[in-house]
């Protein structure tokens, strides 16, 4: 049984890492977030010691990793804000733990340089949740792109909308510097999912880019993207919308759908299993993923020319 620590304990995805490490029998003994609304934790280790401060947390975890009794910490799962990955994993990697990161791993892929710098410092490795890497639907879609003769490359439309309330611009997740933005904050693993059917990014245009939605097309070894994130419930199609659904989520390849709605239920479950067995994904699965949403960020965007996601023609008309 191995002994995890988890910083932010009260984000929307710490359960399913609670949940995880409980599953793959092993215990979470400290948890960090300066939000005390953590009863969640009651449902998988109750024992677990928690802490709003990080001065504090830092102290019990030094405690641990000097404790005879072998108590110290060998993962530290990182659930924070995306601005404070980076310093998160270096704090485990000094600590003594490996590190298990959510996405994005880093806002910038020179971020990834100095953590395997650190890596190679304290022999501790840094493992990263690329869910949908190990989503049946995902694996059964690339082997046949992998299989396929010829030169011709697919044509794809990536629609990803998952409307949020008014909370979600004055959050944390509002503020480019913190969250990266809307392609970083909601599309990181969708690109990371791209690159893995479609092979090495060729070209990366941005159509559109605002708080609340951006546009784009990727070109990749294999494939032709358009592609369109929103958190405004507007974007939902209105048939949708009249079904009560909040969220609309398409992928097409040469115009058919691409059904993988179902099969999220265990996939930090079957991360973690891999993570255990070392068969985890590093610093450098990442590196294509987080040099795709640094260069959307930073890219002036061109409007509705060229080979544009046709969402556009109707979510900015007259704009």
């Amino acid at each position: 049984m191995k002994n995890f620590a988890l910083i932010g304990a009260a984000g929307y995805i710490a359960p399913r890492h609670m949940q995880a490490i409980q599953t793959t029998g092993n215990s979470l003994v400290a948890a960090l977030d300066p939000n005390d609304s953590v009863g969640v934790i009651d449902s998988y280790f109750p024992e677990a010691d928690f802490f709003t401060e990080f001065e504090r947390f830092d102290r019990h975890i030094d405690k641990l990793r000097r404790d005879k009794d072998n108590k110290q910490v060998d993962y530290m799962s990182i659930c924070s804000p995306n601005y404070l990955h980076d310093s998160h994993m270096r704090f485990a990697l000094r600590s003594g733990a490996h590190a298990i990161c959510e996405k994005p791993l880093v806002l910038n892929p020179w971020n990834i340089d100095g953590l395997i710098d650190i890596e190679r410092d304290t022999g501790r490795k840094v493992n990263t949740i690329l869910q949908l890497r190990l989503h049946p639907s995902i694996i059964a879609l690339r082997d046949r792109v992998q299989a396929a003769t010829g030169d011709k490359k697919y044509e794809v439309d990536l629609t990803y909308i998952t409307s949020r309330g008014h909370w979600y611009l004055q959050s944390w997740k509002g503020d480019l510097k913190k969250s990266g933005g809307i392609a970083t904050n909601i599309g990181v693993h969708f690109f990371d999912m791209l690159h893995f059917i479609f092979g090495d990014l060729q070209d990366n245009i941005v159509h559109h880019s605002s708080e609340t939605k951006a546009a784009g097309y990727l070109e990749y070894a294999n494939a032709r993207v358009r592609w369109f994130l929103s958190v405004d419930i507007e974007d939902v199609p209105q048939a949708h919308r009249e079904q009560g659904n909040r969220t609309f989520r398409s992928i097409t390849v040469n115009g058919e759908e691409i059904e993988f709605s179902g099969g999220f239920t265990d996939l930090h479950v079957r991360s973690y299993e891999a993570i255990l067995k070392g068969e985890g994904f590093g610093l450098e699965e990442n590196r294509t993923a987080i040099t795709t949403v640094s260069a959307i960020r930073n890219a002036t965007p061109l409007g509705r020319q060229g080979d544009y996601h046709p969402f556009l023609d109707y979510h900015l008309a007259g704009q």
